[in-house]
């Protein structure tokens, strides 16, 4: 396993991670947003986890400036497919984002979460 950035070429099965996680999506509207965030390569990261060349897990870590506490990054999403889960995949991926944040300036890190999740 290994995790890189995410890449229009991964729309599709990001579209259906995405749909997994809750948000239901198709891969042009999944790779019109993946296109968007490569533009703005110092305020977002999304990262995919590749398994024997597919797509098994993606997290989208943004940051933003605040006045009362600077530089904050926000986990927006994590997500591990179906028979992937529970496998440390979502530790890795959430590391990487981390590491992401930390060299690009983030002092602190948040995490978004839908009011349905437990």
């Amino acid at each position: 396993m290994r995790i890189w950035p995410m890449t229009a070429a991964d729309a599709a099965l990001v579209a259906d991670l995405t749909t997994q996680l809750g948000y239901p999506t198709g891969s042009s509207e999944t790779a019109e947003r993946i296109a968007m965030l490569l533009e703005r390569p110092e305020d977002h990261a999304a990262l995919v986890a590749e398994e024997d060349g597919r797509v098994i897990g993606w997290v989208h870590v943004a940051i933003y400036t605040s006045l009362e506490s600077g530089r904050v990054a926000t986990i927006g999403g994590l997500i591990v497919g179906e028979g992937h889960r529970s496998s440390g995949i979502g530790a890795e991926l959430l590391m990487a984002a981390e590491e992401w944040a930390r060299e690009n300036g983030a002092a602190k890190m948040t995490v978004r979460s839908r009011v349905t999740r437990e």
